[in-house]
């Protein structure tokens, strides 16, 4: 048969209250026997006690009247059974004497009394021990004509001259404390009343002081279950166990919060790559088939006309070439399968060959381009290759934003471990808000420019990529319509090496 309200389905603070109720009355259940028996132990010795006070008393008279009355020698005897009667009659109960040798001399007790209790074997046997020389005390069962009382006994030595002239047996009926059991019991059960009911009203609030942050907290993990990662709880000001388990759910809830931004964040950029990538691609293809059909329908009978739109299929070939390239550069470098050949290069040298490439192009657009790089700029650990590819990226870009009678400037300074190497430019700069972004792919501050005039979107990306390969790190500095700086760092090559020493690294992006 199920119970009618299962202990599983209680809730936390009733179970509390229950618990600490139960408690409680356990330890008044144990009291109330522990006091039980400790009663009964205390009315048991106290008689004892007592009784073992009135048979010494009556020891002492028997022998004060021995010394004195009976002239003082020899045991107790037979001859003398008439006046130690006479001596004893208004002493209680039973009470027994013997001579030295056992024999009974006197056997004094009520007449409602069995006469075979004189008899008995437990008072025989107690006789002979205090013959000895030993009090003895115990129990004993007194038979009357109808039934037995249950009632103690003391049997103590008699001694005269000091030497031992008999035994004395007292037994007295034992007094019940079933009465004054009644009474602490009943004193019990109404104190036990009242510490039930402050009980209760303590563990209620112990409970609830107990469950309420548990419920804040239960809360705020269904607020999280649907997806509300905002929600937290107010840790309680006592700084135990709840309160360390409420701020340790807070910070877990912030790290939630965050990777889940992170993520959505992540999947956003990622709709956005596919768009652009999409955009990029889609923008050549339908340039080549709008060609490729006026090709083939025979549109251009002019001979020159059809070599030139052959030259635009070309270039939209090599711009989809140089997109798949980026791209596959990109992922690359983020995968860590990048091999990158590390070796003392010197930045002076390698800016003053680059700039050489590309001068003709910036004079014809009438910008100046200047290397500020001292010669004697400690030597960087770098891939040069690579570092060319950076310096074409950044000028190009620099180039772009750059105005006819614009500069643009490359310099470098040692600080710490590594040289910092900056591409400055006197061009229309970036805005504010587009900054923190113009190294993320496809990210294009101009949304007017497409891949014919605006490169992949990839330039700035694999720029950071190959930095973060070598260890460095890169960022952009910017006022609008005063110009750009672009900063990126190489680890100084720490211990001197000869030219020819080339040393093959591969470097896992983190």
């Amino acid at each position: 048969m199920k119970a009618i309200f299962p202990v599983s389905r209680l809730s936390l603070r009733v179970k509390l209250v229950l618990s600490y109720l139960g408690v409680t009355l356990g330890a008044i259940l144990v009291l109330t026997f522990a006091v039980a028996l400790a009663v009964q132990s205390y009315f048991t010795r106290t008689q004892l006690d007592m009784l073992r006070s009135r048979a010494e008393y009556q020891a002492n008279r028997i022998e004060y009247a021995y010394e004195h009355n009976f002239g003082g020698t020899g045991p107790v005897g037979p001859g003398r059974n008439g006046r130690l009667i006479t001596f004893l009659s208004n002493d209680p109960v039973l009470i027994a004497i013997a001579d030295t040798k056992g024999n009974q001399m006197l056997c004094s007790q009520p007449a409602f009394l069995s006469q075979r209790n004189c008899d008995d074997p437990s008072l025989k046997e107690a006789l002979q021990k205090a013959l000895q020389g030993n009090e003895v005390d115990g129990n004993l069962d007194v038979t009357t004509l109808n039934s037995a009382i249950s009632s103690l006994y003391v049997c103590v030595p008699l001694q005269a001259n000091g030497q031992i002239i008999g035994a004395m047996f007292l037994s007295a009926p034992e007094q019940s404390p079933n009465q004054f059991l009644q009474q602490v019991n009943l004193a019990i059960f109404f104190a036990g009343i009242v510490v039930s009911l402050i009980v209760v009203l303590f563990s209620f609030m112990l409970a609830r002081r107990l469950t309420k942050p548990l419920e804040s907290l239960t809360a705020a993990a269904e607020q999280m279950k649907q997806g509300k990662y905002t929600h937290r709880v107010t840790p309680p000001k006592a700084q135990d166990e709840l309160g360390q388990l409420a701020t340790t759910f807070n910070d877990m809830a912030d790290t939630i919060e965050a990777d889940v931004n992170e993520l959505r964040r992540h999947e956003q950029f990622r709709r956005d790559l596919i768009a652009n990538i999409a955009h990029d691609l889609a923008t050549p293809l339908t340039a080549i088939q709008g060609f490729s059909e006026a090709l083939g329908d025979d549109m251009l009978p002019d001979v020159e006309a059809r070599q030139e739109t052959a030259q635009r299929i070309g270039r939209e070939v090599q711009r989809l070439r140089r997109l798949v390239a980026d791209m596959q550069q990109m992922s690359s470098l983020e995968s860590g399968h990048a091999h990158l050949d590390l070796a003392p290069l010197d930045m002076h040298t390698l800016v003053d060959e680059t700039l050489a490439v590309i001068a003709p192009e910036f004079e014809q657009m009438g910008i100046g381009v200047y290397n500020e790089i001292a010669p004697s700029t400690q030597p960087v650990l770098a891939d040069s290759d690579r570092i060319t590819q950076v310096l074409l990226n950044l000028l190009d870009n620099a180039r772009r934003h750059t105005p006819a009678g614009g500069k643009i400037s490359v310099g470098a300074i040692v600080k710490g471990k590594y040289l910092h190497i900056w591409i400055n430019d006197t061009g229309s700069g970036i805005k504010a808000e587009d900054l923190p972004h113009i190294f993320e792919r496809f990210y294009r501050a101009d949304r007017s420019r497409t891949t014919a005039t605006g490169g992949s979107g990839l330039g700035l990306s694999i720029v950071k990529a190959i930095i973060t390969a070598h260890g460095g790190s890169a960022w952009a500095e910017s006022t609008p319509r005063q110009g750009t700086r672009i900063t990126f760092t190489l680890p100084l090559v720490q211990e001197p090496a000869s030219s020819e020493q080339r040393l093959q690294h591969s470097n896992v992006i983190k």
